[in-house]
Formats: C-alpha cells, sequence, structure tokens
C-alpha cells in the first residue's frame, strides 16, 4: 500500500473494486472498461501478490518469466512497466519491458538475468522465443490489455501462438472495452470458468468530458482555428491522420511560437520516447499525433483534446477523446470539421452516442477563445534554431544513429556544435527541450505586454545543463529542430 500512497492512490477505481477479490483468489477474469478506467491497478496488484507469494517456493530463472503482460504498442508496454515496476520492487519482484523498434541486446541480457515478470508486445516476444531466447513454460499469470486493439491490430494469431505457451494450470485475465473482432474467441479458448467484470465500456459516456464540434469555412480558417486551441497554458493533445500531417503541423505550430512535438509511427523509438517525455514532463505543452496516442498513453493533466482531422471511425474517436477527462477529472473534446466532412461527423457522433450541435467558428470566436482560456506567452522561433532544423532535418535517420551508438547525445562535429542553443515556452521551469534528446535550464527575458498590446514573448539567451526532475540523470540543451522549417521562419533568420 506504501507505493500506491505514495503515488497519492488512496481509493479504488470501480473496476479495481470489482476484480480484486476474484484475481487476488486466483480466478480467471475478463475485465470491460474502457481506457482511463483504472486496469492497470486492476491486474498489476494480483499480479504482483500472487508472485511474491509463490516466489518462496519457485525459484527465478534465466529467461523463464513467471508473469506475462502483453500489450499491443509499445506506449501501452512502458506506461504498464511504470506502474508496475514500484509495486514489483515494493515486493523484490524484478520485471522488464520487450518490444521492437530497439535492440534486443539489452532486452535479452534482461531475461537472462532473470526476471520475475515481462511486459511485451506481442511480435518481439515471438521473435526471442523463435530464437531460443525466451520460453513461456514458467508463466503462472497472464495477462492480455487492451486485447480489442490487439484485434484491431491484427495480432490476435500472435497473441494465440503466444498463449498456446503457457501453462493451461495458470491464471488468466483478459482486460478490453469491447468483445469484437474475435476477442471472445481468446476469452472461450484461455480462460477457464472466467468471472465478467464490465465497468464503463468504450461506448460508456464519461460525465466529466464536454464534447464540441467546430464548423470552419475552409482549410485556412482551419489552421488558424488549430492555432488558437493551441495556446493554452495547458497540456493538449491533437490528432492528425497520418503521419506526415502530424510531422507538419508540430512544426507549423512551433514556428508559430507554440512550442509543439510529434508522435507517429515514423519516428524511431528514442524519438518516441524523447517526445513523449518532454509532453509528460511539460517542458511542451502540445503533442500532436496518429492513433498511435489513442490508446495506452497515459499523461496526467490533458485538458484539451482535439480532432484536428475527424478519425474514419467511432471506436477511435472515443479512445482518441479518452486520453481527457481520466480518473474523475475533467475535460474537453474538440472535433474541427470542414463543409465537406459534416456527413461523416454526424455518423461518428451518433454511433459513438454523442449528442453535439456544431457551431460555425473562426479564429477569435467567443467559443474558440473559451476552451483556450489563459493563452500562453508565445516563444519567438531564433535563427539557431532555423539553422538548427536545416541541420538535423532528418530526425529520424540521427534519431536511430544515436541509439546504436547507445547515447542520447547529438552527433559530434558541426551538426552538434551548430545545435547549442534554443529556446521552449509553456513551462514554468523554463527549461528548453530540443531535437537532440536533450533538456536544460534556460535564462531568458520576458517582455511583458502593454495594455490592449502583442501577447508577451519569452526568448532564451543563453542555455546549461541541469538535471531531470526526479531522475538523477542530467542531461545537456539542445536545439528545437523539430519546431523550425517553416517559409516564415527561414525569411526570419536571414
Amino acid at each position: 500500500m506504501s507505493a500506491l500512497t505514495q503515488q497519492g492512490i488512496t481509493d479504488p477505481f470501480p473496476i479495481q473494486t470489482a476484480t480484486l477479490p476474484d484475481t487476488l483468489a486466483g480466478r480467471d477474469v475478463l475485465g470491460r472498461g474502457r481506457t482511463g478506467s483504472g486496469k492497470t491497478l486492476a491486474f498489476s496488484l494480483p499480479l504482483v501478490v500472487r508472485l511474491a507469494e509463490s516466489a518462496a517456493t519457485v525459484k527465478r530463472r534465466p529467461a523463464r518469466p513467471r508473469g506475462l503482460i502483453l500489450a499491443p504498442t509499445r506506449e501501452l508496454a512502458t506506461q504498464i512497466a511504470a506502474t508496475l515496476e514500484p509495486l514489483a520492487k515494493q515486493l523484490r519482484l524484478s520485471t522488464t519491458t520487450i518490444f521492437g523498434g530497439v535492440s534486443q541486446n539489452r532486452q535479452v541480457s534482461a531475461l537472462n538475468g532473470g526476471i520475475d515478470i515481462l511486459v511485451a508486445c506481442p511480435g518481439r516476444l515471438e521473435d526471442l522465443i523463435k530464437q531460443g531466447l525466451c520460453s513461456l513454460d514458467s508463466v503462472e499469470v497472464t495477462i492480455l490489455d487492451e486485447a480489442d486493439h490487439m484485434a484491431d491490430l491484427g495480432f490476435l494469431p500472435g497473441v494465440k501462438r503466444l498463449m498456446d505457451k503457457t501453462p493451461k494450470r495458470g491464471q488468466r485475465m483478459l482486460f478490453s472495452a469491447t468483445l469484437d473482432n474475435g476477442v471472445d474467441q481468446i476469452v472461450h479458448r484461455y480462460l477457464v470458468d472466467p468471472l465478467t467484470h464490465s465497468v464503463d465500456t468504450a461506448e460508456s459516456p464519461v460525465a466529466k468530458m464536454t464534447h464540441h464540434v467546430l464548423s470552419v469555412a475552409d482549410i485556412e480558417t482551419k489552421r488558424a482555428v488549430v492555432e488558437e486551441l493551441a495556446s493554452g497554458t495547458g497540456r493538449r493533445l491533437l490528432f492528425t491522420r497520418t503521419k506526415h500531417q502530424a510531422k507538419k503541423l508540430a512544426k507549423q505550430l512551433t514556428a508559430a511560437g507554440i512550442p509543439a512535438v510529434d508522435l507517429h509511427g515514423n519516428l524511431s523509438q528514442p524519438a518516441r520516447e524523447r517526445n513523449l517525455e518532454a509532453f509528460s514532463s511539460g517542458v511542451v505543452r502540445v503533442l500532436v499525433a496518429t492513433d498511435i496516442a489513442a490508446r495506452g498513453i497515459h499523461v496526467d493533466d490533458i485538458e484539451l483534446v482535439v480532432h484536428v482531422d475527424p478519425p474514419a471511425e467511432h471506436k477511435a474517436y472515443l479512445h482518441r477523446s479518452g486520453r481527457t477527462a481520466r480518473a474523475g477529472n475533467g475535460g474537453d473534446v474538440v472535433t474541427v470539421m470542414l463543409p465537406e466532412q459534416a456527413g461523416d461527423v454526424r455518423t461518428l457522433t451518433r454511433l459513438a452516442k454523442i449528442t453535439v450541435q456544431p457551431q460555425s467558428v473562426r479564429a477569435g470566436s467567443r467559443v474558440v477563445a473559451e476552451l483556450v482560456g489563459e493563452v500562453a506567452a508565445h516563444v519567438v522561433p531564433t535563427a539557431a534554431q532555423v539553422q538548427a532544423h536545416g541541420l538535423l532535418k532528418n530526425d529520424n535517420r540521427d534519431d536511430t544513429r544515436g541509439s546504436r551508438r547507445g547515447s542520447g547525445a547529438p552527433a559530434a562535429g558541426r551538426g552538434a556544435g551548430r545545435a547549442r542553443s534554443g529556446s521552449t515556452g509553456g513551462s514554468s521551469q523554463g527549461r528548453s527541450y530540443g531535437s537532440g534528446g536533450t533538456r536544460g535550464a534556460s535564462t531568458g527575458s520576458r517582455s511583458s505586454s502593454p495594455a490592449g498590446g502583442s501577447r508577451p514573448v519569452h526568448s532564451t539567451s543563453t542555455s546549461s545543463s541541469t538535471s531531470t526532475p526526479g531522475s538523477g540523470q542530467s542531461r545537456s540543451n539542445g536545439a528545437v529542430a523539430l519546431s523550425m522549417g517553416s517559409n516564415a521562419g527561414r525569411r526570419r533568420a536571414r
């Protein structure tokens, strides 16, 4: 309990209250609840308690985990591990995480060292098993999280192959928002006399979530409205349909003085982790993402979710929207709609069981201003940042090289030398965030806005190294390579 209290968790969520008596007793359980309903703790607590009980008689063996959690994405696996590790450490259990997109060497070393709990994505785990580097024959407890999303991604055949390798006598838990697309087959095939607990399925409305549909006349009006929605002081998550649009919008916002990072499938794993950390820690307040962030990304206090591009189907809408109004908090969800999208949005909201009246808006409209709230100080892009982006515009290639070197620092030489300074805003700590994967303390000056004048501007003049709070790691300042690149930014640089 002390590990939970240290995280500020004192009262159980409904899904935890419903499932814990049965899961702690070793029963197979089917838990149905939407993302944000507390499912991670609902399965993490019984997992660590039951493994701790058997640890006295079962010896830890290399490459043979005793507990297995399968998750559909790297991001969700990482988030599960972050919740699980403090609990496991309290009971002297070891954990590790396995997923693709990074070298397997460190993962294999962790397995060989002997671990109790393995959090894994199906693809990489199957690869390691085929290579003879991991075995599931000692698994006592198996958990499938976001099973419906695994079905959506086509992972169920691999999940079945992995489940077939776990002992039939083990305890199994499956958590999912829905039972469609073959999830029910997994339940019938692998869970023995399961107890079902349903708390807030994906279609259940969230009482403290407010939905808005903002109708805009054209693309230019949409651009201006989206920029204004991103300009508040709180965290906001913007969703686009494509990877290219996510990257482009993040750059446009930063060039407009609103620091933003992107999250999508084209980024290397180090870049994904770096950008998500920047958003989670408050170094930047805007994350522009594809549906890769619609599930499994838990960041506290996201006050606004914006569907810059309406999703293709209602389940994606619900999961995207579920990034706000979590754990009993409130939040707003905005869908920006062009005239030709009106029919699709009507169908989308009807299937999602959302009742909302579209409102015609433009930049500066009252409803937009109310959603924005307090406007954050804009950050003026510097010439050095524009130059740095020109040098580091192939972010994915540089990230990959950096990960092979085993260092998060920028590459040595001309590129690193010219990417020393940067500025950022929207962070009370005044830190700067750079594409080199670094953060540093910044000093700068803030010019106050005269009455009726322009917004205050915060520009960084010097930088130094600092330690990331709570991490014990020191990082040095890098250039905001994600931020620049617009023609307007280059004109100012000249």
